[in-house]
């Protein structure tokens, strides 16, 4: 029987239960992630279930969320995390080093892996074909451990894609046209697989923006097919022993199907304070903008950051503007520094800050009272800024440049 992508996944990892969308089954998980602000409490109770080794194929703790340690709490977990990882096997991706997620793409992702992590935003590794789910600590201990995860078998939507995008426009307004469709409800009990000609289009990184911002649907997991782009990133990262063509059958069938023509699409942007309430970027026009932020998860890559350095070069940001800057990881950083692109950032005025999530996750970054803040991240529920009443929009590094 022709099968889609995630149900060629979900039955190699299959332990119990059958693929009926809705019944309960059981997979096998071969990654897990945790980062610091759900591993400390993940780890303690990996501990106590008495397991010496982990039994994942491969297991990391990121440190990327909490890098501040303005008091001993932050570091105390932090050295908690350097240490328990190294007694069971884990690898530690400490302080500075990047972004969970960016870092995981870069490193440690597998095309038709499985990739269990204590993050809403694991799904990110579907950009590179793996199943990636993001669920609670005491799930990533038991993963670990080598217990299966349970969950309702998810219904798969089809997500056709045709052309390709138009100047200005980013990956970042593909999610975005999604989540104006669908609501961050629509994805709830799904798993949103992006086929058509227009995948070829994408970039790692800009399906990875994709199926960072899957979560904001709700979504239990979002993938992109494993191709010969997905190759020549692995490629670059020195892993091209990982990749493996992986996609759905030509004659596959999917529960729901969207389609979506790139060439129609416009640069978009979610307003407060909800991730689905999306508008063209030309109904803001004229709106004052105290602060813009970029980076996070779903847009600190290299790409994404180039683009942010050439646009920037030889031009002085609005001095009423506060704007920074956070890249991905620190081979992100190594690779701007390497090229020049550092310069042109940073003679903008713009403030480079810490490999981290930083101000997506309420980090420092808050912006001022009733302030606009235009950011590349992924959500703008009211107040997580640390900001109650700013306005936060959500828009890709171009629109954001």
């Amino acid at each position: 029987m022709a099968m889609n992508l995630t149900q060629k996944i979900l039955s190699a990892h299959l332990l119990s239960g059958e693929l009926i969308p809705g019944s309960e089954i059981s997979i096998r998980i071969d990654q897990t992630l945790t980062q610091d602000s759900t591993g400390t409490m993940a780890y303690l109770q990996f501990e106590a279930m008495g397991v010496k080794r982990v039994k994942t194929k491969k297991s990391v703790a990121y440190i990327d969320h909490n890098t501040l340690q303005t008091g001993f709490e932050n570091a105390d977990d932090h050295y908690y995390i350097q240490t328990v990882t190294k007694k069971h096997g884990i690898y530690c991706s400490k302080p500075g080093n990047g972004i969970c997620h960016q870092v995981q793409l870069e490193r440690f992702g597998v095309p038709g892996y499985t990739l269990l992590g204590s993050d809403s935003h694991t799904p990110t590794g579907g950009g590179i074909g793996m199943l990636a789910i993001g669920a609670g600590g005491l799930d990533v201990a038991v993963a670990m451990g080598g217990g299966a995860y349970y969950l309702a078998c998810p219904r798969v939507v089809g997500v056709r894609l045709h052309g390709k995008l138009s100047y200005g426009v980013a990956a970042k307004d593909i999610i975005l046209e999604v989540l104006r469709r669908l609501t961050v409800k629509g994805g709830v009990g799904k798993v949103m697989e992006y086929i058509g000609d227009g995948v070829k289009t994408l970039s790692v990184p800009e399906r990875a923006t994709i199926t960072n911002m899957g979560a904001e649907l709700g979504a239990t997991g979002t993938l992109f097919p494993s191709d010969g782009v997905t190759r020549a990133f692995l490629k670059a990262m020195g892993r091209e022993a990982d990749w493996r063509e992986l996609g759905p059958d030509a004659d596959a069938a999917y529960d729901e199907e969207e389609a979506i023509d790139l060439s129609a699409l416009v640069p978009l942007a979610a307003q407060p304070h909800m991730p689905d309430r999306v508008v063209p970027v030309a109904e803001l026009d004229g709106l004052p903008v105290e602060q813009v932020c970029i980076g996070s998860c779903t847009n600190s890559s290299y790409a994404d950051l180039k683009l942010v350095a050439q646009i920037l070069d030889g031009h002085r940001i609005n001095p009423g503007t506060d704007a920074m800057i956070s890249p991905g990881s620190k081979q992100v950083l190594t690779m701007l520094a390497q090229e020049g692109l550092l310069e042109p950032l940073i003679g903008s005025g713009a403030r480079l800050l810490e490999c981290s999530c930083g101000p997506c996750i309420g980090s420092g970054g808050a912006p001022v009272t009733s302030g606009v803040s235009a950011r590349t991240f992924n959500r703008n529920f009211e107040g997580r800024s640390g900001t109650k009443d700013a306005k936060v929009y959500l828009v890709s590094p171009l629109t954001a440049a």
